[in-house]
């Protein structure tokens, strides 16, 4: 569900304050934990260091994000590939099939 279009959309307070005390192109990252924290126009040309539950990823705002929210651009899982052992398997000839390729062109 959104948010109420009288209220507006949600920047966290500390956000704006730190990044008013930052010049624009200013290579600091500024570290977040508010991931729900919607990117104001404000925001644009900074670094910013959210939070996924385990480390900091930085994120560089720029003009198509405005409207997102923060927390869009840091995901919280790691994708872990599908298969087990038949994917070993066709992984396996696709890199003897690559390593044949590269010594037959040399």
């Amino acid at each position: 569900m959104s948010r109420s279009s009288i209220k507006g959309p949600f920047v966290d307070p500390k956000l704006l304050k730190k990044v008013s005390k930052l010049k624009v192109g200013d290579k600091t990252v500024i570290k977040t934990w508010a991931r729900k924290s919607t990117i104001a126009p404000e925001m644009i040309g900074f670094i910013f260091g959210v939070y996924n539950g385990k480390s900091f990823i930085e994120v560089s705002i720029k003009e198509d994000m405005v409207g997102h929210k923060l927390g869009e651009f840091s995901p919280t899982k790691k994708f872990v590939k599908h298969g087990g052992k038949m994917q070993r398997e066709l992984e396996s000839t696709k890199n003897v099939n690559i390593a044949k390729a590269t010594t037959s062109t040399k």
